[in-house]
């Protein structure tokens, strides 16, 4: 691991960069701060000699103890974050710290970092704080081009929007889009939403959505089922479906405990992991609806816990009103669970095949995620095909492949600067 704190200075000329050498494409990795899911990815990268990357962190929250302001409890992640790349703190001098305002991440820094670091190209996640518009700005002046990360399939949020909103989003979306050489989308979803934006599709890079698979198997192997099962009261012989998310409305868990309560599938159980604004909601209506002994409340579950929390379950379902990828779906498929998700999920373009490993029903319908209940929580056979199935798929969605395609996008624009 390297690290350093940048301090801000003047920005002078455009940087000189170098052809591709030994240690393959420099890559600045620009993050507003330490995302959980995003380290088995770089990790991968730093295997790969073909990039040589450094990640700048425009602020330090998530590898340090804090309270979510989505979870509503205080979170210190459990693995490791900041092991396995390179990476530097560069300092934020917002007069408001924080990654819920535009100018919460104001980092000057980024400038000389980026003047000076002889980067083949900027690749920059899609969180447009100000810092974001700094590191454009620096890209742009210094000749080095921009790759966008995107996991956006869709326009919409959760919440109904006018046309009129709509309309201004699209033509603000493909205006940002368009500063960029290539954007690397999470989802075949992505794709096709770039595409419908105008985006060239030749610049346009599948990159998976993914978790540590090596890591999610190897502890998926060595849970004790039963011993998990006592301890959540639930009889070995029961079925258990499944849901792990932030108790926010637009994660779907009202719909999904309406849905199991109308189901009325018997000897089966629903566990909740994750805690948030929801959870008083939902533990009432669990006993307005009379299957508050079938539901249990987990509270939030830490990385190391939730593969004993999926293996010990039979359905895994993310019911989301808006959900652009959803890592949770690979972590479950990892762990042998066939998945439900909605139609507002970006997994389910790629992992989520409908009867095979798992099921997709239309956000918010309460009747049709009742039915997917009561055909898959009865049937155990039918689960365990289904699980080895939803694990057979991820053997092709994993750092590796996130690795190839970052490389594939590097060399795209690199290719560009070369033939200047």
């Amino acid at each position: 691991m390297a690290h350093e704190d940048i301090a801000e200075r003047d920005a002078g000329p455009p940087a000189i960069k170098p052809s591709q050498g030994s240690n393959g494409w420099r890559l600045l990795v620009v993050n507003s701060h330490v995302i959980q899911y995003a380290a088995p990815n770089l990790r991968g990268l730093v295997k790969d000699s073909r990039v040589d990357p450094l990640v700048a962190y425009c602020s330090m929250q998530g590898a340090e103890s804090g309270v979510d302001p989505h979870f509503g409890v205080e979170v210190s992640w459990d693995t490791p974050l900041l092991d396995g790349y390179s990476w530097t703190s560069v300092q934020n001098r917002s007069w408001k710290p924080g990654l819920g305002r535009f100018f919460g991440l104001l980092n000057p820094g980024l400038w000389r970092l980026i003047r000076d670091g002889h980067f083949d190209a900027v690749l920059l996640p899609g969180y447009f704080y100000a810092s974001a518009w700094i590191a454009i700005g620096a890209a742009k002046w210094h000749g080095t081009p921009i790759i966008f990360v995107s996991d956006s399939h869709d326009l919409r949020s959760w919440r109904a929007q006018s046309a009129w909103k709509l309309w201004l989003k699209k033509a603000l979306v493909k205006r940002i889009f368009s500063l960029a050489k290539a954007v690397l989308v999470s989802s075949s979803g992505g794709v096709e939403y770039l595409k419908s934006l105008g985006f060239p599709a030749g610049r346009i890079v599948l990159a998976p959505s993914a978790v540590d698979n090596t890591w999610w198997m190897a502890k998926a192997a060595k849970v004790d089922r039963d011993a998990v099962r006592s301890a959540w009261d639930i009889p070995v012989e029961g079925s258990v479906a499944f849901f792990c998310a932030k108790l926010q409305p637009w994660k779907g868990a009202m719909d999904m405990l309406e849905a199991f309560a109308r189901a009325k599938v018997p000897h089966s159980y629903l566990a909740l992991a994750g805690d948030g604004p929801e959870r008083a909601n939902l533990e009432r209506r669990a006993d307005e609806l009379g299957i508050a002994d079938r539901v249990r409340f987990l509270g939030f579950l830490n990385q190391s816990q939730l593969p004993s929390a999926y293996c010990a379950s039979d359905l895994f379902v993310l019911p989301s009103l808006f959900e652009p990828f959803g890592l949770v779906v690979n972590e479950a498929m990892l762990c042998g669970l066939p998945v439900v998700v909605s139609d507002r999920v970006g997994a389910r373009f790629d992992l989520v095949c409908p009867g095979e490993n798992g099921y997709v029903f239309p956000a918010g319908d309460v009747e049709a995620l009742a039915a997917i209940f009561k055909d898959v929580l009865p049937d155990a056979a039918k689960r365990t095909r289904m699980g080895a199935a939803a694990r057979k798929r991820m053997e092709t969605w994993s750092p590796r492949e996130y690795a190839d395609s970052v490389v594939s996008a590097v060399n795209l624009v690199a290719k560009k600067i070369m033939s200047r």
